[in-house]
């Protein structure tokens, strides 16, 4: 297995691999105790906004970070089932877009009830739950673009057969706004997901040299220097 010299890179893609699923794991543990929908996502959120933010910040942050991993995944999977390869990571990131949009949808939401009130912000979330957004076409890729990837990662022996059957459990998260997303079946395709692509990372982040250590310092710095460009823009 060789992923150097390629993009985004082996550190990108390694640390998506290890931190995309626990991020999401750590965001949906977080907000345990909360009904799964709407109505009870806002009353959380009322009743304890730090607790909500970090969740779904964590879930958010996680969901970018899986970009790089599948792009690590889809690559090894080409070298020998190419179409495999191809549509499923074209799936998944299309899903991945999609999840994005509705993290943001659910962030406004959120902020509905310090501006509205609880009672408010739940009236005008039902009212407007079912709304058109183009995002609605990516639905299906949400959860297919899973099981597509895994059949790859079988075929191409990418992964062994329990991790690939692990991986397609990703395909039955929750999808949509303000869903908690932390009943059972979450916690497994969750958990299936780390199995999945955890180890991987490891494995990846071990092949080659280490980074040297300005990049690492520079790397470090970049990320609350964004966070503080981007409160005061």
């Amino acid at each position: 297995m060789t992923i150097t010299n390629t993009v985004p890179g082996r550190w990108a893609e390694g640390v998506g691999l290890v931190l995309g699923p626990l991020l999401l794991l750590a965001g949906v543990l977080t907000r345990l105790g909360a009904d799964d929908f709407f109505p009870g996502q806002l009353a959380a959120y009322a009743a304890g906004s730090g607790r909500m933010v970090l969740s779904y910040s964590l879930f958010a942050a996680g969901i970018v970070l899986l970009w790089p991993a599948v792009t690590a995944l889809a690559r090894m999977i080409g070298a020998t089932r190419p179409g495999w390869a191809g549509w499923g990571l074209v799936l998944v990131l299309l899903g991945l877009f999609g999840r994005v949009f509705h993290a943001g949808v659910s962030h406004l939401a959120f902020h509905l009830v310090d501006v509205l009130g609880l009672d408010a912000a739940q009236r005008a979330v039902a009212a407007t739950y079912g709304a058109f957004h183009v995002f609605k076409a990516v639905n299906v890729c949400i959860m297919a673009g899973w099981v597509v990837l895994a059949i790859g990662a079988y075929l191409a022996r990418a992964l062994g057969p329990v991790r690939c059957v692990a991986l397609g459990l990703a395909a039955g998260l929750p999808l949509g706004v303000l869903k908690g997303s932390s009943d059972p079946v979450s916690l497994v395709a969750l958990a299936g997901l780390a199995v999945a692509l955890v180890p991987l990372g490891v494995a990846v982040l071990r092949e080659g040299p280490a980074p040297r250590w300005w990049a690492v310092g520079l790397t470090v710095a970049l990320i609350p220097a964004a966070f503080l460009l981007g409160m005061s823009g």
